[in-house]
C-alpha cells in the first residue's frame, strides 16, 4: 500500500525487453534505499513495481504484459522522469489517501492553464472510470493523490499548488500527455459490494447501473 504523497522523482536507466516483456531500472535520485530490501514494493509513476535487483542507485523491476497493457509504463523510455513512493509502513504518516498501486487505466491531460500561483488541471478518464470519480473526492495520477475540484463526465479538475508541480513529475505534462489513474479504493469495493449474491454469477463485472440500484432500494423513487 502507499499513500500518494511522493517521496523523490526518479529516472528510467534502461528498458530491456525480457521473454515477452520489460525488465525495468530506475535510478531513484534523493529517495533513500537504505530500508530497501530484495521483494520490497516500490510505486513508479502509481504502478506497483517489485524490487529484484538493487545495484545501489536504483533498482531493477519486471513489467509483466499486464501492467504494459493498463498502464502508461509503456511510453516510457531511457531518460523519463517518474514519480517515486516506497510503499507505506506501520509508521508512516497518512498523508494522502490508501493507493493500492493498481492501476485502473490510462487518461488524457485535456488542459494546462495558471490559476493564481497554482495550474488548473483537466484530465480524461477512460469512460469506464467515469462513475468512480466524484467532486472533492480522491484520485491518483501517476502515483500523486490528488483532490477532484469539479467533475465533467469522464473530464474532472484539478488544482496543483506549487509545491506538488515542484517535487512531482507534473510539472513537466503538457495537453496530450497520458496518465496512470487509479481511483478511490472504496468507490471500486462499494460498487462489488453493492452486486450482491450476484458478484458469483458468470461473466459478472463491477457495473452497477441505476436500474439494478433501484432494484435493490438503494435509490428512492
Amino acid at each position: 500500500m502507499f499513500t500518494g504523497i511522493i517521496e523523490a522523482v526518479g529516472q528510467i536507466q534502461s528498458m530491456q525487453p525480457k521473454g515477452g516483456d520489460v525488465r525495468l531500472y530506475v535510478k531513484t535520485g534523493k529517495l533513500d534505499l537504505n530500508d530497501v530490501k530484495l521483494g520490497d514494493s516500490i510505486a513508479v509513476n502509481g504502478v506497483c513495481l517489485t524490487a529484484v535487483e538493487l545495484p545501489g542507485d536504483g533498482f531493477w523491476a519486471d513489467v509483466s504484459q499486464e501492467t504494459l497493457r493498463r498502464s502508461a509504463l509503456a511510453g516510457l523510455k531511457a531518460g523519463s522522469r517518474v514519480n517515486l513512493e516506497k510503499a507505506l509502513t506501520p509508521s508512516s504518516r497518512l498523508g494522502g489517501h490508501m493507493v493500492s498501486g493498481h492501476v485502473d487505466g490510462v487518461g488524457t491531460v485535456v488542459s494546462m492553464e495558471e490559476d493564481a500561483r497554482s495550474w488548473h488541471f483537466r484530465i480524461e478518464a477512460p469512460a469506464a472510470l467515469a462513475r468512480y470519480i466524484a467532486e472533492k473526492g480522491s484520485i491518483t495520477v501517476d502515483g500523486t493523490s490528488l483532490t477532484v475540484n469539479a467533475v465533467d463526465g469522464a473530464i474532472f479538475d484539478l488544482n496543483i499548488v506549487p509545491h506538488t508541480l515542484q517535487e512531482t513529475i507534473m510539472g513537466e505534462y503538457q495537453t496530450g500527455r497520458a496518465v496512470n489513474l487509479e481511483v478511490d479504493l472504496i468507490a471500486r469495493y462499494l460498487e462489488r459490494l453493492l452486486l450482491g449474491d450476484k458478484a458469483a454469477d458468470p461473466g459478472s463485472k463491477s457495473s452497477i447501473n441505476l436500474a439494478f440500484l433501484a432494484e435493490n432500494g438503494f435509490l428512492k423513487p
